[in-house]
């Protein structure tokens, strides 16, 4: 069995089941291997037979007999029954639409079943139980699960999935051990490196598999689920370090601003700027002076002085001329900005903002929104002209729109 191969040609699917499977987006043998489950039973529900009561969701241990196969006399549906001893009593057990599970287990096996305790005309009896075969059967509910020469038992509870109607946890559970049994995993590849694992203490892919569907204790589902939450972090910041290489090809506009240029900038503020300003506004003129895009997140609360950032970065800019072709500034033109903000009220607030910090520049501040267009110096054509210094307000809506098209 491969991992591309279709679940229906692997195995024997009804109506039902294929339509659950697509609505679970599962159809091939890789996507059933990762489909996780979403909890496992517990194993604190352990108990002795005597113990059980109606409406217990319980796990007992024992050993089996009085197995057949019948149908219900009137609703004629198939159903498996048996009975399950341990040292304090015994109970009927009852697998409704599922009689082939009757025939799965031999007479006088040790099992551990899992399953609800249902009120019935003769007594109490497991409806639907899962099931487990074991090597040995512990003493009690309290003795150990695991054999004494050290073996582990094969499971220390059942995986519960995100079903939908057609498609059970069981289902999932049977189909499983069946992918585990045609050693579907003795050659899947892993693709985190080896010394990452070993560097992080994690499992193997082939391992983790295994451990997350049939893990032998509450450690190992740990250990999994740990191993693919590292996976899917690990590999988002594969593709945003190959994002940022790419990325890098581009080319920019290398930003060279003179240092008392800027200081006397931050001075005609109303305030002083604070060490967490002065900071970044370093490293984001530092990104300018490179040959590549900066591509940055500036994060503070409001107030904070994000947009007296902006005005410094921006001032920066359109007191920057262009390259020419040889790489060298042009001693003509110059840069301009857009400034790009999610709605009309911001937008305007922005613009009123920068009209305060360049007032006393010879730079134009237009807006550019869905009801109009503003600018300042005033003039009483509302056209905003490429070339010259300019800094223009926008909102996303229109961001496409060239600044000389206002």
């Amino acid at each position: 069995m491969q991992l591309h191969d279709k679940l229906e040609a692997k195995f024997r699917l009804d109506e039902n089941q294929r339509r659950a499977l697509r609505k679970l987006n599962i159809f091939s043998v890789a996507d059933l291997l990762f489909h996780f489950p979403v909890r496992y039973s517990d194993i604190s529900e352990v108990k002795n037979i005597a113990e059980l009561t109606p409406g217990d969701m319980a796990t007992v241990y024992g050993k089996i007999s009085k197995l057949k196969t019948k149908k219900g006399f009137r609703s004629k549906i198939p159903m498996g029954e048996g009975e399950i001893a341990d040292l304090s009593g015994k109970i009927k057990i009852t697998w409704f639409n599922q009689a082939y599970l009757a025939k799965m287990i031999h007479e006088g096996e040790s099992v551990k079943l899992t399953g609800k305790v249902t009120q019935g005309k003769n007594g109490i009896y497991l409806a639907n139980p899962e099931f487990e075969k074991l090597p040995d059967m512990p003493i009690d509910s309290h003795d150990t699960l695991f054999e004494k020469s050290g073996a582990p038992n094969t499971g220390f509870s059942y995986p519960i999935y995100a079903e939908t109607r057609g498609i059970t946890s069981k289902w999932f559970y049977h189909t499983m051990e069946k992918v585990f049994r045609a050693k579907t995993l003795e050659n899947i590849p892993d693709y985190v490196p080896e010394e990452i694992l070993k560097k992080y203490h994690l499992p193997t892919l082939k391992t983790a598999l295994v451990w997350i569907h049939k893990p032998k204790n509450k450690n190992d589902a740990e250990s999994a689920r740990k191993r693919f939450a590292f996976e899917e972090v690990f590999s988002i910041q594969l593709k945003r370090q190959h994002d940022k290489w790419q990325y890098r090809k581009n080319k920019s506009f290398q930003i060279a601003p003179a240092r008392k240029d800027v200081a006397a900038f931050l001075k005609r503020f109303p305030f002083e700027p604070t060490g967490s300003q002065k900071s970044v506004i370093e490293t984001i003129l530092a990104d300018m002076r490179r040959d590549f895009p900066m591509a940055r997140l500036l994060e503070g609360d409001v107030g904070s002085g994000k947009t007296a950032v902006a005005a410094t970065a921006s001032f920066v800019v359109v007191e920057q001329r262009p390259q020419g072709k040889n790489g060298k500034p042009e001693n003509f033109g110059n840069l301009q900005v857009a400034y790009m903000a999610p709605t009309e009220i911001l937008a305007t607030q922005h613009f009123e903002s920068f009209i305060q910090y360049f007032r006393h520049m010879p730079i134009n501040v237009g807006l550019i929104t869905g009801s109009g267009c503003r600018k300042f110096p005033y003039f009483p054509r509302p056209v905003v002209k490429v070339g010259g210094r300019g800094r223009y307000t926008d909102t996303h809506r229109h961001a496409r729109t060239h600044p000389k098209n206002g």
